[in-house]
C-alpha cells in the first residue's frame, strides 16, 4: 500500500520487512532512515553510502515519524 500525500513515498506491504513502513517500496524502513539521519552528520556522506535515498525520502520519513508519535496518523491495517 502506498500512502497518499504528504506521505506518498511511504509504502506498507505486509509481506515486506514485516509490514513496517518503507521508503518507496524499497527494503529501507522509515525506522532505518531515522537511524541513518541520527548517525550521519553530513548529508553528502549519507547519500554516498545510501545512493538510493533522496532528500524527499528523508523529509517524509521525519514527517511520518512525527505524525506517528503525535498520533495524527493511523497505522492499524486490517490483515488480509
Amino acid at each position: 500500500m502506498q500512502l497518499n500525500p504528504p506521505f506518498d513515498r511511504i509504502t506498507i506491504e505486509p509481506g515486506k520487512m514485516g509490514g513496517q513502513p518503507c521508503i518507496r517500496g524499497m527494503r529501507i524502513t522509515v525506522r532505518r532512515v531515522l537511524e541513518i539521519l541520527a548517525t550521519y552528520a553530513d548529508r553528502m556522506d549519507l547519500f554516498q553510502d545510501y545512493p538510493d535515498l533522496q532528500e524527499e525520502d528523508l523529509r517524509q520519513a521525519l514527517a511520518f515519524a512525527a505524525a506517528a508519535v503525535g498520533g495524527t496518523i493511523d497505522l492499524h491495517l486490517d490483515a488480509a
